[in-house]
């Protein structure tokens, strides 16, 4: 038996969308509207659940949803995570989420995952990454679309509001699981959404119009630096000594503003350690500062080393990196 919900008022984005798709289903409300939308859509939709082993309810509320998933016709993938070693939860859960789903992507054949973000994830990511004092870059959010080894990452709901996927689940006498862990304190996240964006509405103060204009603003800037960055690395790379490392006149480097200058870096690194790869804030620093005092010697960074050598700057993995990836 099928479920069908409103599309009324939810702007969903397809463009791109091949025929057949996964959708990353936790159970929440706005994974299960996506992956009922998108089966509404036409399109041949898998479920993809993965059990993280939190805690002991979490065996029982995967039963659940491969119950429902049967009941609506949806073929659906379950694994359970080993139980967390505690000492960084998300980050553990997410490597071992993503990793299950890459295993998927080579067995399926499905290589477009479709994740269940809206408007509100995306305002509290903008909030989130200004208060951990984050560029450009980083203000600019979630992507709508971008590469994770074999998958294509797909948001078809970041401009839709939260309450508009709750209501229309609501309207069709649909349930969704809500996660405990969205009430500790000690995420984040979790404070930005039940402390800070509710002061922020008691004062006439619209979180989400607020922190959608700051992303906007940093897209605009951001798909500057893009497009000067790529300029800069096509005329410079092909002017440069044939090597594997990413390399570049030193006197273009050193004469680029800071934020060029952390673009440039972003891009040189993702060149020589692979797609995502990408700094931290600490090392943007740390670079800027070598960059100024006239970049003697080397730096190290994560898995590579950024070289003055002469003329020019190179960007290279380092020994250990290479020996770890052999």
């Amino acid at each position: 038996m099928s479920a069908r919900i409103s599309s009324a008022g939810i702007r969903m984005d397809r463009s791109g969308l091949p025929g057949e798709v996964a959708v990353a289903w936790s159970g929440g409300a706005d994974s299960t509207a996506l992956l009922l939308l998108l089966m509404q859509q036409g399109y041949r939709v898998q479920a993809w659940h993965v059990d993280h082993a939190w805690r002991p309810s979490s065996a029982d509320e995967a039963a659940l949803l491969a119950a429902r998933a049967q009941q609506w016709g949806i073929e659906m993938l379950l694994a359970r995570l080993p139980a967390p070693s505690g000492i960084n939860r998300e980050a553990e859960a997410r490597k071992g989420r993503y990793a299950q789903f890459e295993q998927w992507a080579q067995s399926t054949g499905i290589t477009t995952l479709c994740l269940g973000h809206h408007l509100d994830d995306q305002a509290e990511t903008v909030c989130m990454r200004l208060l951990q004092g984050s560029g450009i870059s980083g203000c600019r959010g979630m992507r709508q679309r971008r590469k994770q080894g074999p998958l294509e990452l797909v948001r078809p709901l970041l401009q839709v509001p939260a309450s508009v996927l709750k209501r229309a689940l609501t309207q069709a006498g649909i349930d969704w699981l809500e996660d405990p862990s969205n009430q500790d304190m000690t995420v984040w996240r979790n404070r930005i959404r039940q402390r800070l964006f509710p002061a922020m509405a008691r004062a006439d103060v619209s979180p989400a119009s607020l922190f959608m204009r700051w992303q906007a603003q940093a897209e605009r800037l951001g798909e500057q630096l893009d497009s000067e960055a790529d300029r800069i690395l096509t005329d410079a790379l092909t002017s440069a000594p044939e090597s594997s490392d990413a390399c570049m006149p030193w006197l273009i480097w050193a004469d680029c503003s800071a934020p060029l200058r952390a673009r440039l870096l972003q891009k040189m690194m993702a060149m020589v350690l692979g797609e995502g790869a990408t700094p931290g804030r600490r090392h943007i620093l740390m670079v800027e500062g070598w960059t100024l005092r006239g970049g003697f010697g080397g730096l190290d960074l994560s898995r590579c080393r950024l070289q003055r050598s002469r003329k020019h700057l190179h960007l290279r993995r380092t020994a250990a990196d290479l020996s770890a990836s052999s």
